[in-house]
């Protein structure tokens, strides 16, 4: 038992450099990928067609997109939702159809399939199947749940909003640290936010996964879970400057982190059990989201160790900036 609550003494910080030197490299190829192919974003951002059908039976996702394809719908996104009986099409926005035409091509080539079977019924047609999704068996077992349209003026309208929303959270962060704490813990802070968002970013540009809304909401999340594990270690620097009278500003850091170490290690597993089940199990249409916060979890708990603090001792903290201000007259004992 006394093991078990004695307290780790990993020398972290003699680690900074090396960190230091695999983070520039892994946001300088997220830059890179950035410049070069840019991010894959979803009809959120860029306008588009999202239609949604339902089969009565298991279809392979393959087959429905090979179907799409052939109707001329080639960068058509097919994915699951939620089940391997509903299926989510993404088609990017056309200047020439509206979302009516567009869902109705797409009933029509997912319905081709059993067109022999429609050929077998006198009373059958094809056209009026694809308005009629009353749930019927044969052709009109392919029913059209849903459709939604984004123009490219809303998509553009979000993806400025969106920029504006991670730049305030990042200047109210650096206001409340500044006030709370002191300056130079602000802006370590707001580095290691900024490490965080550009790595997460960067994975999504290098693997071309699909940034959408929700993911833009993943990576708002991230900077609050980054920021609440990076404020807890600073305020146990904090109180280690006014408690130990002995000790480099090093050395108070590393005591600081690893007297968190246990909570860090203990909210970050317990995220990670959440974020992995719903990566693993959510199906396709969180994916983003689930894959956001998983590289976001793990990047924002290093950061709160190997950026956060490093940026601070390179900003020259030392014991007097967080000392308590005396108040003048405040050693002038009171006469009796």
């Amino acid at each position: 038992m006394y093991f078990l609550k004695r307290e780790p003494r990993i020398d972290f910080l003699s680690r900074r450099r090396f960190a230091g030197i695999v983070s520039a490299v892994l946001i300088v190829i997220g830059i890179v990928s950035l410049g070069v192919r840019g991010l894959s974003f979803g009809i959120d951002f860029t306008g588009g067609t999202l239609v949604e059908v339902s089969y009565e039976e298991t279809v392979e996702a393959s087959s429905v997109r090979d179907l799409i394809a052939e109707a001329g719908f080639e960068s058509a996104l097919v994915q699951y939702f939620g089940t391997s009986k509903d299926i989510l099409v993404r088609l990017p926005a056309s200047a020439i159809e509206d979302a009516a035409q567009v869902s109705s091509r797409i009933m029509v080539a997912l319905r081709l399939p059993y067109k022999e079977t429609l050929a077998t019924n006198p009373t059958g047609d094809l056209q009026q199947c694809v308005s009629d999704d009353s749930g019927a068996s044969g052709p009109c077992a392919v029913q059209m749940r849903r459709v939604e349209f984004v123009g490219p003026q809303v998509g553009e309208e979000l993806t400025e909003k969106g920029g504006l929303a991670m730049l305030y959270a990042l200047l109210g962060i650096l206001i409340y640290v500044s006030w709370r704490f002191e300056w130079r813990f602000a802006i370590g802070a707001v580095a290691a936010l900024v490490h965080d968002v550009l790595i997460t970013v960067g994975v999504f540009s290098v693997l071309g996964l699909e940034f959408s809304l929700p993911v833009l909401a993943a990576i708002l999340a991230v900077i609050g879970y980054s920021l609440n594990d990076t404020i807890v270690v600073f305020d146990r620097v904090r109180e280690n400057f006014r408690k130990m009278r002995r000790g480099t500003p090093v050395e108070i850091m590393n005591v600081a982190v690893n007297q968190t170490l246990s909570r860090t290690l203990l909210t970050s597993t317990t995220t990670l059990l959440v974020v992995l089940t719903l990566l693993i199990i959510g199906g396709e249409i969180i994916n983003g989201f689930a894959t956001a916060l998983l590289v976001g979890v793990l990047v924002g708990t290093y950061s709160s160790i190997f950026i956060a603090n490093p940026a601070v001792l390179v900003l020259g903290i030392s014991r007097d900036d967080m000392l308590p201000v005396k108040k003048e007259g405040a050693e002038a004992d009171p006469l009796p």
